[in-house]
């Protein structure tokens, strides 16, 4: 009888102390889980700021080329004004003049490959953001703050202004 008593004892200490850990292992597997989950989260949140960084640097690189861009295609823009100029003068030596045609072409393929755009005025509604008004006339033929003459192109590198328009506004 002994031994069946000491079995018994046995027994339910084996099941008090797979209780005890049991318990203890629920309780590990439950701080592991929150751990994980806390790392979890902290890995996205890594994750969200190295997108965003991405984006800022690229967005910043490409304001960078843009200015070094604008400011190099600056210099040229009097050269390109007097090629225009050039070739509305008269002259008789028409080979001379479509030289100085295919010189501007050339000039202005540059500019477009280099995302540089012309600013369109006469016709247009004055925008100061475009556009620099150097005079106002009347003229019942257009409409308020229309553009009726351009005296110098103005030049944009996507959303950028690197030269404003001059122009005649009317009314």
């Amino acid at each position: 009888m002994d031994d069946i008593e000491n079995s018994e004892v046995n027994e339910e200490l084996n099941e008090e102390i797979n209780k005890n850990d049991v318990e203890k292992i629920k309780v590990l597997i439950e701080t592991q889980k929150q751990e994980i989950e806390e790392k979890d989260d902290r890995i996205k949140r890594l994750i969200a700021e190295f997108e965003n960084f991405k984006k800022r640097s690229s967005k910043e690189r490409e304001n960078l080329y843009n200015s070094i861009i604008g400011d190099i295609i600056t210099s040229f823009l009097p050269i390109i004004d007097n090629l225009e100029k050039a070739v509305q003068t008269k002259t008789e030596d028409q080979e001379f003049k479509q030289g100085i045609e295919l010189v501007l072409k050339q000039f202005k393929d540059v500019l477009e490959s280099n995302g540089v755009k012309e600013i369109e005025s006469v016709g247009q509604t004055f925008n100061p953001e475009l556009h620099e008004a150097i005079t106002s006339v009347q003229d019942d033929n257009l409409g308020v703050q229309e553009i009726k003459e351009e005296y110098r192109k103005g030049y944009m590198i996507g959303d950028k202004v690197i030269r404003h328009s001059l122009v005649v506004v009317a009314n």
